[in-house]
Formats: C-alpha cells, structure tokens, sequence
C-alpha cells in the first residue's frame, strides 16, 4: 500500500476520525519528513496525539492484510523505523499497524510485542506509557468471507484431510488425491494456511511438502466458523417398533441393503466412541439423497414428525460430506472430526459431550 499517497490513505484517514471520536482523545495528521531514507521506505503516516494531557507521537505503516506468517517482519520494519526516527526527534514515540484486515492470530502477535495496530472494523490497539486505548469490533467482511470460503465445499475437505491426517507430510498432488480435492483448490488452502502460520514446510519447488503444524488453531478456527454458519437443515422422522439400543443398526442395516451411502454421526456416533450419556434416544445420520434414501425410510417405516423425532436426516450435497467415514460395530460412522464439528452446533447436552468427546477421542 506504500504506493498509495500517504494523507489521502483512506484508512489512515478514518483512523485519525476513530482517535478523535473517543473521549480526551485529540489526533491530528503531522508532518512525515524525508530525512531518514530507512523510516520513509517503511511510515505512511505520523500522527500527533493527545490522550488526557499526555502527547505522543504515533508513526503508522499501512498494509492490505496482517497475518502471522508476515507479522514478526512488519514489527521489526516498523520498530527499526521508529528507532531511526526517534534518534532525530523528541518524544513519546509508538508505532502502529493500520491494515484493512488483521487476522486473529496476528493480533495475538501484535499485543505480545506492544505494538499498535488499527483495522477496518474499527478494532483499535494503541499502548504507550501512561495511555491505553483498546477498542475490539467484530471482524472486517472481508475477512469473514475469507474465512467463510476456507471451510466450505471441497476446501473443508483439504482442511478434514490435514488434521485427520495431522502427523503426516504432504504434497499438493498426494494431499488432492486423499481430500477428493483438485490440485488448484488444495494448493489455495495450503496457501492460505501458511498465511495463518498453521503449516510447516520442507522442500521446494514441486517437491515442497506440507505439514499441519499447529490443529488446535485450525480445528478452534472451524469451530468458530460451524457456530457462526448454526446447525444444517434436518427432516426428522418419528421409526415406531425400534427400540432405542437397536435403532443405530437397524438404520444401517437398512441403508445398506438399499445401497445408500451414509454416516451416523452427533450423539449416537458419539456415544460408540467415547461413552458420555446414560442413553441416545434420536439418530442423526447424513446420507446421499435419492430414491434408494427415500424406499429406504419406507421400510424403515419412517413417519414426517416435528416433535419427538428419533430419526434425523441430514442430505448431503456431495459424497465429499461423508468422506472419511469410518466402520465401526457394522456401521458407518462419521469420522472423529466430522462427530465433533456436529456436537458443537446441537442442541442440549451435545456441547458437553462435544468435550468429552475432543478430549477423548480427538486429543487436542
């Protein structure tokens, strides 16, 4: 963004409008001299501020994005230009990042280090001796729709491969083939993961691979992500004459002689992997739609209820949603990640079971 004109950076602007609006807060836009070549490859802008009778100087770098893989380097461009101005000039001194979007990570980083940042939202992080103005908004929309797009469609599958499969390396090609992904997607999302600083990496060149070096971060990420979205569109069926203990494997006895592909997952996967309940009195399984799913609810006898339901239909938009199912007592099971992500946005005692669950059976 050096290249745009520094006091008609539109966000540098409304930072200046975001200081003034606070209470004993006075800001206005100084002079950027030239004389130090180091600080004018690296300043956009030097604000003068006033904080309840106490002044000091803010020396602000603007960016498009701020995320953990660049951060340690802005801090140390915008430190190493403040020390060279500093040296010239009297005063408080404090730098600050103003970027579009700051990913969460990154403002991690930048409140380990005291340094200042401001991001399109209206979040605001300025310390300095004596003073300390913190104001945190929701995310800009533009970083929520990068974060939305991270964790659909074929990209979640990139995402489920990577922690499923978390102590291993790999390549773009091998990775695609594992995520039922193509190559283009799976190497957007790598890309974007290193963005996060959540992969390590050896290699170079075609021979580059990638490992998922940090899954608690990724899997926390996703399960803001599945809060935010809320709980997929169910149809929920009332099967009479089943008793609850033999309601899982008669579902998928019967999916299985009508050739349907699925995967139990929420509680009732739950329960086999990790025992939390007394009882699971409903099965929520995702399957593929079609008229195999639809004879087969009929010879499970299955009645269209809206309350007190012990069968719950999810439809899959693709085979890619039941990917990495596992077998388990003579049935498919979602896998460990899926059955988690679908505890944490139900109802009642499934975010309690959803930790005992991660604890127990995820491990991180």
């Amino acid at each position: 963004m050096h290249e745009v004109t520094r006091i008609e950076n539109p966000l540098i602007l409304h930072f200046v409008d975001t200081l003034r609006e606070l209470p004993g807060v006075q800001a206005e836009m100084g002079n950027l001299e030239h004389a130090q070549a180091r600080s004018d490859r690296v300043l956009d802008a030097k604000l003068d501020i006033q904080v309840a009778g106490k002044s000091l100087t803010v020396l602000v770098q603007a960016r498009k994005t701020v995320y953990p893989r660049d951060v340690r380097q802005v801090i140390w461009q915008i430190r190493d230009a403040s020390r060279a101005w500093s040296s010239n000039h009297e005063g408080i001194v404090e730098p600050l990042i103003v970027a579009e979007s700051i990913s969460p990570g990154a403002k991690e980083l930048l409140h380990s280090e005291a340094v200042g940042y401001y991001d399109s939202a209206g979040s605001l992080y300025l310390p300095a001796p004596g003073i300390y103005l913190y104001v945190e908004k929701p995310p800009p929309k533009s970083e929520v729709k990068s974060i939305r797009g991270l964790f659909s469609d074929r990209r979640s599958q990139v995402l489920l491969a990577l922690l499923l499969h978390r102590q291993e390396w790999f390549g773009v090609t091998e990775l695609a083939q594992l995520a039922h992904a193509s190559p283009a997607t799976t190497s957007q999302v790598l890309t974007e993961l290193e963005r996060f600083d959540w992969l390590a990496s050896r290699g170079q060149g075609p021979s580059k691979e990638r490992n998922l070096r940090e899954p608690t971060a990724l899997l926390e990420a996703w399960v803001k992500q599945v809060k935010f979205d809320g709980a997929p569109e169910m149809r929920r069926y009332y099967l009479p004459t089943i008793s609850v203990d033999a309601l899982p494997m008669r579902i998928a006895e019967v999916l299985e002689g009508r050739g349907v592909d699925y995967a139990i997952s929420h509680e009732a996967a739950a329960q086999r992997l990790a025992p939390f309940l007394t009882s699971v009195s409903q099965v929520r399984v995702r399957l593929m739609p079609g008229p195999n799913a639809q004879a087969a609810l009929v010879d499970l006898g299955a009645r269209s209820v809206t309350e007190g339901a012990n069968l719950c239909v999810m439809e899959a938009k693709s085979a890619g949603e039941l990917l990495f199912r596992e077998r388990h007592e003579e049935m498919w099971l979602a896998s460990p990640i899926q059955i988690y992500l679908d505890l944490i946005r139900a109802e009642g005692r499934s975010k309690e079971m959803a930790e005992h669950f991660r604890k127990e059976r995820i491990g991180f």
